[in-house]
């Protein structure tokens, strides 16, 4: 039987430090890479599923997963970034 290795979206959160006048420039400061990460701080929120391979493009493996009762989106396959057979 082959293994696949799979890349699964998920939603992180994680806690940066900035020093700034008020709460906007800290955001600004943030998406400016400006901010400091702050070790062991990301938190598992959820699995991301509005992002994930196309269905335009796998329609084969959207019918085998449907077949298998899997849900899949109008649009994507949620949450799966890639799938590859190592073996």
């Amino acid at each position: 039987m082959p293994l696949y290795e799979i890349e699964q979206y998920e939603i992180h959160a994680a806690t940066f430090q900035v020093e700034a006048k008020n709460e906007a420039e800290a955001i600004a400061k943030l998406f400016n890479g400006e901010a400091e990460f702050q070790d062991n701080s990301l938190d598992y929120v959820e699995t991301a599923e509005d992002v994930g391979l196309p269905v335009e493009e796998y329609r084969e493996l959207v019918a085998q997963l449907q077949k298998l009762g899997v849900t899949v989106g109008p649009d994507v396959i949620p949450s799966i970034r890639c799938i590859t057979e190592i073996g």
